[in-house]
Parts: structure tokens; sequence; C-alpha cells
């Protein structure tokens, strides 16, 4: 279904493809493309039979930064402003309770960098490139670049992509931590694909609380953290879904989880 000229979103089962379709642009977000964005994080968020998101660009670009014709002779209040809707958009993105994939199909420089480290997983073609440039344009990233990527990857390698604006290959972010797993181009879809359906067949409440205290626990203490991850299993266990699948492993078949 094509929710706007640049997004089209798809449904298989429980797992939803956002797909940035603009291919002219390499992907470049528009002040009306991040709008749709945000809708559309904005629903998912409310939709619990979807439980695994997939977010993926066409052609040469996932997502090649910002428009920057859109930053051109703007009042630094517009600029101001679209800052702000960017960073609430990808803030939604991040806490989107459903498991998030970053399929990253070509070019991911600037805020398409910041778009996939919001997602949970980021799984590449060997053609993708990353890079956060902005400092070539007498910017900083302001999508969180500074701030994800060295939660992923260290300050010091942080600093040095922050400063140098250069691009990399998927393979060094995947040595670096930051990519879950490089494919050929064809097969990225099909392996994000079967990746997401996998994820989905598990008990939907076990994932969601999975990604919930995982993401806790990385601004706290580990005795706090331990303490997230004990209260979540104890509710777990009094669920429908807790029952239903130690009955299946004890019965040798396969679980039913309803996510209740």
């Amino acid at each position: 279904m094509r929710l706007h000229d640049h997004l089209v979103a798809e449904r298989d089962g429980a797992v939803a493809v956002l797909r940035i379709d603009r291919e002219e642009a390499l992907g470049a977000l528009s002040r009306s493309l991040v709008e749709k964005l945000g809708e559309q994080f904005d629903r998912l968020h409310k939709d619990p039979a979807v439980r695994v998101v997939v977010l993926t660009g066409t052609g040469r670009g996932f997502v090649a930064g910002a428009d920057i014709g859109e930053y051109d002779r703007v009042t630094p209040e517009a600029f101001d402003n679209y800052q702000r809707l960017s960073r609430r958009t990808f803030s939604a993105l991040e806490r989107l309770p459903q498991f998030t994939i970053a399929a990253v199909n070509g070019y991911a420089l600037g805020g398409g960098l910041e778009l996939a480290l919001c997602c949970d997983l980021i799984v590449a073609s060997e053609r993708a490139k990353f890079g956060l440039p902005e400092v070539k344009l007498g910017l900083i990233p302001g999508g969180g670049g500074t701030q994800r990527l060295a939660r992923a990857a260290g300050i010091r390698f942080t600093k040095e992509a922050v400063a140098t604006g250069r691009f990399y290959r998927p393979e060094e972010l995947r040595r670096r931590g930051v990519i879950s797993s490089v494919c050929p181009p064809d097969d990225l879809m099909p392996t994000v694909t079967e990746l997401a359906q996998t994820i989905a067949t598990n008990a939907p409440l076990a994932v969601r609380a999975a990604k919930r205290v995982i993401d806790l626990s990385a601004d706290v203490p580990l005795e706090a953290g331990l303490s997230l991850e004990q209260q979540a299993l104890s509710d777990l266990y009094r669920t429908h879904d807790g029952s239903e699948g130690i009955a299946a492993f004890i019965e040798k078949r396969e679980p039913k989880f309803i996510g209740e």
C-alpha cells in the first residue's frame, strides 16, 4: 500500500515492511517524508498484530541523508523545527515495542545511518555505504549520530567517523558490532524476511520484554539491570504464552502464542 509518494507499506502476516521509495534522490529525507514516517511509526506502536517492522529503501539508496535542498536559505527557526521533527520521528522508531530491522540496500549517510541506528538490528547489502558526512557541510549529525553510534561502536570510533566524514563499507561496521550481518545484494530481502519471520514466530510478549529489558539495561547499573530482567521473566511466567511455551515443549508440539 502506497502511503505517500515516497513511502510504501506492505504486510506479510505479523511482519510490516516500510520501504522508502525515492530512488531519484537516493532516499533523501524531505520534511514531508519524515512526517509520514513519524505517522506510520505512531500507527505501528498501537498495532499489537505487528510483531516485526522492517525498514528498507529502493535502488542505490537506503536513505542518503536529509534533503539538503530544504536547508538552503531557510530561517534558523525553520531549520530548528525540522531538526525537532526528525528527532521525534527517529525516537518514535527507536521506541517501537516491535522488533525492528533495518535492511540497508544502499547509501545510508547522515540521517540514513542515524535512522538505521534506531533499529534493533541492521542487515546490510555488500554494496551499502555508511557515513556521517555532516562536517563537510559545516554541520554535525543532528539525528542522534553522535550519541547512538557512540553507544554502538564506542566513543573513539565515533569521533573518527564524525570528524572525517568518511564512508565505511558494511564489513567494517560489522566488525565493530554496528551491523549484524552482511549479504549479497540479491540476498538482502530474503535474508531479512527469513530473520523477521523467525522472530515473529516466537512469543511476542517475550520478544518485546527482551527488547525492553536490553534497552533499559544500557543505562542502569548491572544489579538494576539484573532486577529488571528477573522481574520481566517473572511477569512472563504468569502469562498464557509462558504456560503455553512450557506445555508445548513438554508435549513436543509447536506452541500457539497469542500475545496475551
